[in-house]
């Protein structure tokens, strides 16, 4: 069964999540994906009054950029969402967008060396090992969480670039792959960290989540378009779905043909009704996808 979600963009003001949460909740939705982008949300605030507002829809993180958050700190906030709400939550990491790295301070010179030392880390901390390490940018000497979850969560890596879905393949759980992916773009970033995923010795496939930028309503394909030049597409021809609930489920199973195993539903920045949108999703939209 293909899993859809659908994401609280950081262009709401994080006083409506709430509410976002509670409908998403209720309606069904299996997945509510938030986004910790620069300089809009927190991801850990955001994910654990998510958490707790609901009761069953499960909370995605789309993305933590790694080179804003020690890797200690990032593993005690995970393993303490994952003993209090076990299972509920899907936690991404990603080197972050170079530019806002820079103004943030952070900013390194081999961003991928850093994502991979990152996963490892992160993984054995959350493993419950006692890690000690001296890598390029990842140090620790001799540190173990007091509170370790009951089982390591998957660990997922948002990646466009060539390099960066091998290192995915290779080191994370599965891939995150923005809504300025087409279809054909999301097939071959799929082989890519598919066949990293093998070479590496891991019998289990890729978890596979994609974006897919979503308007409807009236004049949704106008909104949809300029909604992703806003976010830098120059040919947005491939990108998104505008239409009805039809349109929508097709596009979903063209990302499914190519490999997704999780659809995110992003509305535009500009949604007049989110609320009435995750009921259009859920209602309207589910129904439609095996």
């Amino acid at each position: 069964m293909t899993t859809l979600g659908i994401a609280f963009r950081p262009q709401n003001p994080p006083e409506r999540l709430r509410e976002i949460a509670r409908v998403a909740d209720q309606s069904g939705l299996e997945e509510l994906w938030i986004w910790e982008d620069c300089f809009a949300e927190g991801g850990v605030a955001t994910t654990a009054t998510a958490l707790a507002w609901t009761e069953r829809v499960r909370i995605g993180v789309g993305v933590f950029p790694v080179p804003l958050r020690n890797i200690a700190l990032a593993a005690m906030e995970i393993a303490a969402l994952e003993r209090m709400f076990p299972g509920r939550a899907i936690w991404g990491v990603g080197h972050g967008v170079q530019e806002w790295m820079g103004q943030a301070g952070a900013r390194v010179d081999s961003p991928v060396t850093l994502l991979g030392e990152y996963i490892d880390g992160l993984r054995a901390l959350l493993s419950g090992e006692r890690v000690s390490v001296r890598g390029r940018y990842i140090q620790l000497d001799e540190v173990a969480l007091d509170w370790p979850p009951a089982a390591a969560p998957r660990l997922l890596s948002a990646a466009t670039g060539p390099r960066t879905l091998r290192l995915v393949g290779e080191k994370a759980d599965g891939v995150v792959l923005t809504a300025s992916t087409s279809v054909e773009k999301a097939r071959h970033a799929i082989e890519l960290v598919g066949t990293s995923r093998a070479a590496a010795g891991h019998a289990d496939k890729p978890y596979v989540v994609v974006n897919l930028a979503t308007a409807t309503g009236p004049d949704a394909a106008e909104r949809l378009d300029t909604d992703l030049r806003a976010m830098g597409a120059t040919d947005t021809a491939d990108l998104g779905v505008a239409g009805d609930a039809q349109a929508v489920a097709d596009a979903i199973a063209r990302l499914v043909e190519a490999g997704a195993d999780s659809v995110t539903l992003q509305p535009t920045a500009d949604e007049p009704d989110l609320e009435g949108f995750v009921r259009f999703v859920a209602e309207k939209v589910r129904p439609l996808v095996p």
